[in-house]
């Protein structure tokens, strides 16, 4: 009787697994995602029967049309009012047309405003970066949005918790956004003595059964501070020490832009559609947007993309400012497993005489990922692009400027996480001053920086080659 038993609860096992390979494989299908890609995953699931079940839970999964992920999130605020919608922009005459087409291009696939008139500082220096973002956490009088990838455990996210504690013992109201995973580390006793002093936080896609292993893979990797609707930062940092002391990487290089003026109200605004997002709160007053000064004459867009946008819209900025590149496109990026779209765009951008660097770390958190990096080294080369290791710690800048006239500076690296998976914010800056400081940086990291040439590039052992291309299999999910 047990034996019978048993072969019963084996079929069933069996029968329910294979429903679920075929659903899967079916939806996989009915995506229409990217065939490649699609193709890799069918082969995952076949060659890799129960394993790659997991896998595609995990990694496979595409959120973006998924509609429980869109109904969650409210793309832009009722709570706008007309009077922003109205800032008028620089007059056309004075725009290029490369910079008209991308303000169309953003504010049709993402709703968003090209701000004008706003003051724009780049930090690169941790410094210089850290003390600006808590001297005006200081000043700040009636709210603080924040909003970070990692707060970690230590004497800069200590800092950081301590500050919003003091200022909301007098009546500041803060609100404090934070990845799950990326925060993993941190200890109940750091939210609790929040809680106490009436922060209000959130957690992003914090495991809750049965979905925990789905969202995973889809972070928040957004960085946005914003004091009083007044002055707002983005950028690649993170609330952490590794930028003063160093981790296994080396001390880390990253970039900051913080903005004053209309701007501002971007970032506000992705602030609280995130809020909403984690809260299901809708905040709607408007001293959330007050009237702003006139600054330098500039325009600036918001971009945010991920799961919950319609379009990946800042891989598709960044697409249109490099085919329509002319001079120069100077790359900032930590991991470097572009698309084909983008690895096309660049490929044909050198081609076509644009002077196109990258510069990228030396090093990587993971020998997958620095593996994967390399694999596309060879590809540049052969079109007449430029290749920089950077060796003074690690590159976590995600910054790119091209021409003198476009400059996006954000969270997203050039690589398919966060153009299809992870939730990114970059701001598009429209400014010659904005593009001549990024170039100046990008100049000065050159100096630590060394030249891959293609006849040592060609002379690597053969093992490093059949590493580099197993692990380009992977790009798509690291």
């Amino acid at each position: 009787m047990d034996f019978v038993l048993g072969n019963i609860v084996v079929i069933l096992l069996l029968v329910f697994y294979l429903y679920t390979w075929i659903s899967t494989i079916t939806v996989l299908i009915m995506e229409n995602r990217n065939p490649i890609r699609s193709i890799s995953w069918v082969i995952v699931l076949v060659f890799l029967p129960v394993l790659g079940l997991f896998f595609y839970f995990i990694f496979g999964q595409n959120l973006r049309q998924r509609k429980k992920i869109n109904a969650l999130s409210i793309r832009k605020q009722e709570s706008r009012y007309k009077d922003l919608q109205q800032l008028e922009l620089l007059n056309k005459s004075e725009t290029s047309t490369n910079i008209s087409n991308l303000i169309r291009l953003f504010q049709n696939e993402n709703e968003s405003i090209a701000y004008a008139n706003s003051k724009i500082d780049i930090y690169a220096d941790p410094q210089e970066t850290f003390e600006n973002i808590f001297a005006d956490l200081a000043k700040a009088k009636d709210h603080i949005h924040i909003e970070f990838y990692i707060i970690a455990n230590d004497q800069i996210g200590n800092r950081l918790r301590e500050l919003l504690i003091e200022k909301a013992s007098h009546g500041v109201q803060v609100r404090v956004i934070y990845d799950y995973w990326g925060c993993f580390d941190l200890t109940k006793k750091f939210f609790l003595s929040m809680k106490e002093a009436g922060i209000h936080f959130h957690a992003f896609f914090p495991p809750k059964f049965p979905f925990v292993l789905s969202k995973i893979n889809y972070r928040n990797h957004r960085k946005i501070v914003v004091v009083d609707g007044k002055v707002g930062y983005t950028g690649g940092v993170n609330m952490a020490n590794r930028y003063f002391t160093g981790d296994s990487l080396g001390l880390w290089r990253d970039t900051m832009v913080r903005f004053e003026g209309s701007t501002v109200y971007g970032l506000q605004e992705a602030f609280l559609n995130d809020w909403y997002f984690v809260d299901r709160v809708m905040l709607t007053k408007k001293k959330y947007f007050p009237k702003q000064e006139v600054f330098g004459k500039n325009l600036v867009q918001i971009v945010d993309s991920g799961p919950d946008t319609k379009f990946q819209s800042i891989m598709h900025g960044i697409y249109y400012a490099l085919t329509t590149a002319q001079d120069y496109v100077y790359i900032h990026t930590p991991y470097f497993m572009p698309p084909d779209e983008i690895l096309s765009a660049i490929q044909t951008a050198a081609m076509r005489g644009v002077d196109v660097r990258l510069l990228i770390p030396t090093r990587s958190d993971t020998s997958m990922a620095r593996a994967s990096n390399c694999s596309y080294i060879e590809t540049m080369l052969n079109a007449g692009a430029r290749v920089y290791w950077y060796l003074n710690g690690f590159l976590h800048s995600k910054a790119i400027v091209v021409d003198d006239m476009i400059s996006t500076i954000g969270t997203a690296n050039m690589d398919f996480r966060s153009y299809e998976q992870n939730f990114e914010i970059n701001a598009f800056i429209y400014e010659k001053e904005t593009a001549q400081k990024l170039k100046e940086l990008f100049m000065n990291d050159l100096e630590h920086s060394i030249e891959v040439t293609k006849e040592e590039w060609m002379k690597r052992p053969k093992i490093q080659r059949v590493k580099e291309s197993l692990s380009r299999l992977f790009s798509p999910i690291m």
